[in-house]
């Protein structure tokens, strides 16, 4: 009869049994890294304190044995004493200098002084490898000591001049950072400034429903308010104003109702623009006579019908702006980047200049174009022919000087 697998009497092995027999035994290494797991690790604060207590009660002990080395002029003492109190006082003061160094010196600060210090120390051996300190010794020896009294006030005058140096530097470093630290309040007030007229402006040409619903009287306050930031804020701001008025099409014609006067919706999303007959949010006028917005970003802007006399546009980015009919007389265009920029409508070869009494025409240009008269377009970028074409049709004879390409064979239609 043949015992079954799992009757005590079989005798075929147990796989189970058999496989946990076969486990390794843990090694000594094994057992002794466990057990440095599980131990309990030791207060590094307490043993901190027990060793600088314990070095303290040394250096006191040492420092008594220096004092009776120095009262009984036993040497022994003396050098025993000195030497353990200095290497314990290293011992304890050592930790905290390096932690002082890892706190407030970066890797490469920390580079810099250990390279200093080696710097020193190379020089003062290469200065007793060849004997400089012992000729400046016996220099010491000869010459007179007398003599140094007056090199004493020299050394002193030139350290009272050092002084004053480094106190005209330090004042100097205090008006940069000051004057720079009033151009950021600066920057951040008139930007507040800004932010404040924008949300005013919309307040005052939006309906509670978000329709531009603006009235006359909204329009002068709109107007009125956009004359007085534009006279107090920088380049940058003007150019920032500009931007978002032209983006908000404020300062594009609209098509208004014959009745109500409200702007008419084009169907597409937007309101419809009438460059013949439509009525702006906001005329600028006369507003950026004379303004500085020179290397501004004034792209895609509308500035059409606005008076920039003598304004400086130089190094200013006007690709794709508007300037139709816009006076640009004596203003300033040196470096602008002008490609895409509209200077009228139309055909070059019908398209003119602005005028005071003849209406203008934006299917054949008659009376569209910009007014050009003495300004400067000196280092323009990105000229087309067209453009240089009504430039210099348009041109009086000091801006056709300035024209890149010059208008050598273009007639000129202004007549004078």
């Amino acid at each position: 009869m043949t015992p079954k697998p799992d009757s005590p009497l079989s005798t075929e092995p147990n796989n189970e049994t058999e496989s946990q027999s076969r486990l390794p035994l843990p090694t000594t290494k094994q057992l002794a890294m466990v057990s440095r797991t599980f131990t309990i690790p030791r207060n590094s604060e307490n043993w901190e304190a027990r060793s600088q207590t314990l070095g303290s009660t040394i250096i006191l002990v040492a420092f008594g044995t220096i004092i009776l080395g120095w009262f009984f002029n036993f040497s022994f003492l003396l050098f025993a004493g000195s030497l353990v109190t200095l290497l314990v006082s290293l011992r304890i003061i050592f930790p905290a200098i390096q932690r002082w160094l890892l706190k407030f010196l970066t890797p490469s600060e920390r580079g810099i002084v250990l390279g200093t210090l080696g710097t020193i120390a190379a020089i003062a051996g290469f200065a007793q490898f060849f004997g400089i300190f012992n000729r400046i010794g016996l220099w010491l020896q000869v010459n007179k000591w007398d003599e140094f009294g007056s090199w004493a006030d020299w050394f002193g005058a030139l350290g009272q001049i050092a002084i004053a140096v480094l106190a005209v530097y330090v004042a100097w470093q205090q008006y940069v950072i000051s004057k720079d630290l009033t151009m950021r309040q600066n920057a951040i007030t008139q930007q507040q400034t800004i932010d404040s007229y924008f949300q005013g402006i919309s307040d005052l040409a939006l309906s509670d429903e978000g329709l531009l619903e603006d009235w006359p009287q909204e329009r002068a306050f709109s107007e009125g308010r956009t004359a007085a930031i534009l006279s107090s804020v920088d380049a940058a701001g003007k150019a920032k104003i500009i931007r978002f008025l032209s983006q908000s099409k404020l300062l594009t014609p609209l098509r208004r109702d014959g009745l109500l006067g409200r702007a008419i919706l084009d169907g597409a999303g937007g309101y419809e623009e009438d460059r013949q007959n439509g009525l702006r949010v906001i005329d600028l006028g006369v507003m950026l006579a004379r303004a500085d917005l020179s290397e501004t970003d004034l792209r895609w802007t509308d500035l059409s019908d606005a008076y920039v006399i003598g304004a400086n546009f130089s190094n200013c980015d006007l690709v794709k702006a508007n300037l139709a009919r816009t006076v640009l007389y004596e203003a300033n265009l040196r470096g602008a980047d002008i490609k895409g920029t509209r200077f009228f409508y139309g055909n070059v070869e019908t398209a003119s200049p602005r005028s005071l009494t003849a209406p203008p025409n934006y299917e054949t240009g008659s009376h569209t174009g910009a007014v050009i008269e003495k300004a400067d377009f000196t280092g323009v970028q990105r000229l087309s022919e067209e453009q240089r074409l009504y430039l210099c049709y348009w041109g009086d004879k000091q801006a056709c000087a300035t024209i890149p390409g010059g208008c050598t064979g273009i007639p000129n239609k202004l007549g004078r």
